[in-house]
């Protein structure tokens, strides 16, 4: 198998991947894993994919994260594992799509509007 690759998104962050046989290697923005996500509940949620079409430790991965904060940048590294995995065996597709790891998360921060403080806050109103 060749390398296999895809992208996730999340809020404001942009995961791409590089996934290829190995044994189990991830290497984020050219760090570690582990010295990289320090968050036992990030990691946990980004190797899920794995553990559900039951992968784990067969692939290395390569991975450039760029924008947004840890979470973001967790969620859309799920995503773009997600979609590589099932580039590589399409059977997985339903499991994966039960659990929610192929829908990409939508939702991004409201811009702040003019005339208030914040998006949706107003400033005090005073009749008199």
């Amino acid at each position: 198998m060749d390398t296999v690759n895809a992208t996730g998104r999340r809020k404001a962050s942009i995961a791409r991947i590089y996934l290829k046989d190995g044994k189990g290697n991830i290497t984020v923005n050219k760090k570690s894993f582990d010295e990289y996500f320090t968050v036992p509940e990030y990691k946990y949620q980004i190797l899920r994919p794995f553990s559900i079409v039951e992968a784990e430790g067969k692939y290395d991965i390569n991975v450039n994260l760029k924008g947004g904060g840890i979470k973001g940048q967790a969620e859309a590294l799920r995503l773009a594992i997600s979609k590589a995995l099932v580039k590589i065996n399409a059977e997985d597709k339903s499991a994966l799509k039960k659990e929610g790891f192929l829908t990409r998360d939508s939702r991004v921060v409201e811009r702040k509007k003019p005339g208030q403080p914040k998006a949706r806050k107003k400033f005090q109103f005073s009749k008199r």
